[in-house]
Parts: structure tokens; C-alpha cells; sequence
């Protein structure tokens, strides 16, 4: 074993009948290590539907029977096409609490706005903040709790903070002797394992593991690295279960039903979001403020170096003051860009970074934040001041990846003893 925890996944194959005789009882569950709990062996099962978590209700509707509930969740917690609170709570599930974060609980704050406590106007279920005057559930948020469950989409990248909001929730729960079920889901990046490692003087709001850019870990298989690295404060371990994701392996193309955030709203935008949105750090508009985010990228200056142009405007509910704003960019447009490249070859793409850093004109203002609000840190992002300090010293691409090792080789073979799908 490569915990003293235990790690119990409900695996729906297996509990249909089962439950349907014992709905009063806690589902049977494999209680060996997650490498062991593989499904799909058969060639055929690889070709089936793919079944997320939430959508296997019969395997953890009777654990939810008689407990007072706990749901961290946004718009991406659907069960068929409703969220997941509203299917729960019509179900007759006693959701006493819902905690929301970033984008707000059914998904209405830009990003970065702060949101209030509440009451759910469909429901009548105290929402409590978790992007507001807190960023972990209290002891007093948990006193009426007796399960969470987390059940929010991911995207795979070390940078997009639901991963930090697990690891606070799971923190909380295991401070407080509050059990976590987390309904898995699907990385749509899930194939990709690239970036260097973040190092501790670069932990921020943006990333606190040491892991790479792209993770390659879907949220159940994270929730057990951080419960079996010990990274929670003081090694404490929560409680964990996981609903696995039937049908499903890390190979395979996931198209979101639900985009996972306002400015990830393309399937290409979420596949180039691991390379693109390292351009947060840059002097260049990255297509916030245009219905494209994250699939362009430009600068007013560079007219005479592309022909390719957009001008970023105020948008509601995405981006309302994008850098540049109603100033026209100029630069790359990756709408069209094959994202089967990253599949192929495994990694994140560094060329735009260097292109257009070379081709800037003013290259002591490309990281500098000073600028703008809009500029975020690129330290902080790549996880590490070395990417910063090549990309300005010409270094080029396959030496800024020597530069990533030996740590990104030790971290693929740390996630194996986590995998939960192939």
C-alpha cells in the first residue's frame, strides 16, 4: 500500500444489484489500492458510453439516505442535462448546505469577482461562498454536515483552481471528522502530462502542488495524491470516496457537456488551455473579451508582424476590462490549430511563447505586470522564475524541457500509484 488510508471507490457495475436489495445500507466497496479497481478490461467495455460519477446515482443514492448533505458544486454538476443539487434535492436528498467557488455556484460571477453567501432562490439551500470572505468551509459551515461531495469538472492544469478548492474542502473535512464523496468525472486533458514541476516559493491562489502544468489525474485520482502525499496541513487525511467514472480511460476524448468555466467555452479552448494560458502572464491579450478566450492571441503594436487581428471589447459574465480593450490586436489565431498535435506528441506548446516573445519590439514589458491588472504572474503560472529567465535568454524549447527533469519523470511515476482508469 502507498498510504495508511483508505480509499473506498463505489464502482456501479458492481453495486447495482446490491443496492437495489439493501437501499438502507452503505454500498458494498473494493477496498483495495486504486491501481487494482481498473474497469474496462474487455475491449468492448472501452467502446461503451462513457458514465460520469454524478450519472451513477444508483450507486450512491442509499449512502446519501438518512445524512445531512454537503455539495461543492457549479454548473458543471449536472445529472443528465440538470445540476446535480436540483436532481438530488428532488430526489428527496437532505442537501442541507451548498458551497460554491469561483464563477459562483450556478455560475453567474465573472472570474476573479468575489461572491456573498446566499440562499438558493430554486431550492431554498444556504449557499455558502467559497471565492468571498473565505476559501475553506469553517467549522461552523460543517457542524450540520455529515457528508460532502465535491462534483465539479475539470480540466487538468495545475493553474485552474478547482483542484485548490478540493484540497481546502478535503482539508476542512478532515479538520472537522467530515467525510468527502467526491462523483468523478473525466479530464478532457487527461492524456497530457507536461510542464514544469511548481516549486514552493511559487505556490500562490493560482497553484499550491507540486506538480506540473497539465496533471494528467482526473479529480478522484488527485483527491487521492493529496491525501497520500499528506499535503493537507499537519498530514491530516480525509475521508474519501470516490464514484468512479465508468468506461473511461485517460486516452480517450472527453467532449464537456457543460463548458467549465465562461471563458472556457470551446472544446478547443479547453485542449489549448494547458499552452495558452501561460499568455495570463504576458503583455499579450490572450482573446479574453472576445468570444474566443484562449484560442488567440495578439497585441495592438504587432500590425506590421501579422495579419491576423481581433479587438477585445467588455463582455459580461467573461471578461468586463480584457487587456487591450477596444484596441485592435494582432497576432496568431489558433481556432483552427490541430489539437490532435498534443495528443501526438505529449506535450504542451512552447513555440507561441517563444515567437512571440522574439517578435515583440519592447521585450523588457512582455512579463512586466505593472502594466496592467490584467497581467498575471508568469512565475507563478509556469511554476517556476527558470521559464521566465529562457524565454528572455533565447533558450531554446528542448532546453527548457532538459530543464524540467528529473521532476517531471519522478511525478509520472509518483501519479501511477493513484490511477483509478488506465
Amino acid at each position: 500500500m502507498y498510504t495508511s488510508f483508505k480509499v473506498k471507490v463505489l464502482v456501479n457495475s458492481a453495486l447495482a444489484l446490491v443496492l437495489a436489495a439493501a437501499s438502507c445500507k452503505a454500498p458494498q466497496q473494493s477496498e483495495t489500492t486504486p491501481a487494482a479497481q481498473s474497469t474496462a478490461t474487455a475491449p468492448e467495455a472501452k467502446q461503451a458510453p462513457i458514465v460520469t460519477g454524478a450519472d451513477q446515482t444508483e450507486a450512491y443514492l442509499p449512502y446519501l439516505k438518512g445524512k445531512r448533505i454537503g455539495m461543492v458544486v457549479n454548473p458543471t454538476s449536472i445529472i443528465g442535462n440538470k445540476l446535480s443539487v436540483d436532481s438530488l434535492h428532488a430526489l428527496g436528498v437532505n442537501i442541507v448546505k451548498v458551497f460554491g467557488p469561483e464563477h459562483g455556484f450556478r455560475g453567474d460571477a465573472s472570474a476573479g469577482i468575489k461572491v456573498e453567501d446566499s440562499v438558493d432562490p430554486r431550492t431554498g439551500i444556504p449557499v455558502v461562498s467559497l471565492y468571498g470572505k473565505r476559501n475553506k468551509p469553517t467549522k461552523e459551515d460543517l457542524a450540520d454536515v455529515d457528508l460532502m461531495i465535491f462534483d465539479i469538472q475539470d480540466v487538468g492544469t495545475r493553474f485552474y483552481t478547482y483542484t485548490i478548492t478540493l484540497h481546502r474542502v478535503m482539508e476542512a473535512c478532515a479538520e472537522n471528522g467530515v467525510e468527502l464523496m467526491v462523483l468523478d468525472r473525466p479530464n478532457p486533458n487527461g492524456f497530457l502530462i507536461d510542464g514544469p514541476i511548481l516549486e514552493p516559493e511559487n505556490k500562490s491562489g493560482i497553484g499550491i502542488h507540486p506538480i506540473p502544468i497539465a496533471h494528467g489525474l482526473t479529480v478522484g485520482e488527485f483527491a487521492q495524491m493529496i491525501n497520500g502525499e499528506k499535503w493537507l496541513a499537519n498530514g491530516v487525511q480525509c475521508k474519501l470516496k470516490v464514484v468512479k467514472v465508468k468506461n473511461y480511460d485517460h486516452d480517450m476524448p472527453y467532449d464537456l457537456p457543460v463548458w467549465p468555466s465562461p471563458n472556457l467555452n470551446t472544446q478547443q479552448s479547453i485542449l489549448l488551455y494547458p499552452s495558452t494560458c501561460l499568455f495570463e502572464g504576458t503583455i499579450f491579450n490572450h482573446g479574453r473579451g472576445t468570444m474566443y478566450p484562449f484560442t488567440v492571441l495578439g497585441h495592438p503594436v504587432m500590425k506590421d508582424k501579422y495579419s491576423f487581428s481581433y479587438t477585445p471589447t467588455g463582455i459580461k459574465g467573461m471578461a468586463e476590462t480584457p487587456l487591450h480593450q477596444d484596441k485592435v490586436c494582432y497576432g496568431l489565431d489558433l481556432r483552427n490549430y490541430d489539437v490532435n498535435t498534443f495528443r501526438e506528441t505529449g506535450r504542451i506548446n512552447l513555440s507561441w511563447m517563444i515567437e512571440l516573445y522574439q517578435a515583440y519590439p519592447d521585450k523588457g514589458r512582455f512579463f512586466d505586470q505593472s502594466q496592467s491588472n490584467q497581467i498575471g504572474n508568469i512565475d507563478r503560472l509556469a511554476g517556476t522564475k527558470k521559464f521566465r529567465e529562457q524565454i528572455i535568454a533565447g533558450v531554446s524549447e528542448e532546453e527548457i524541457r532538459q530543464s524540467w527533469e528529473p521532476g517531471l519523470s519522478q511525478y509520472k511515476e509518483k501519479r501511477k500509484k493513484y490511477l483509478l482508469y488506465p
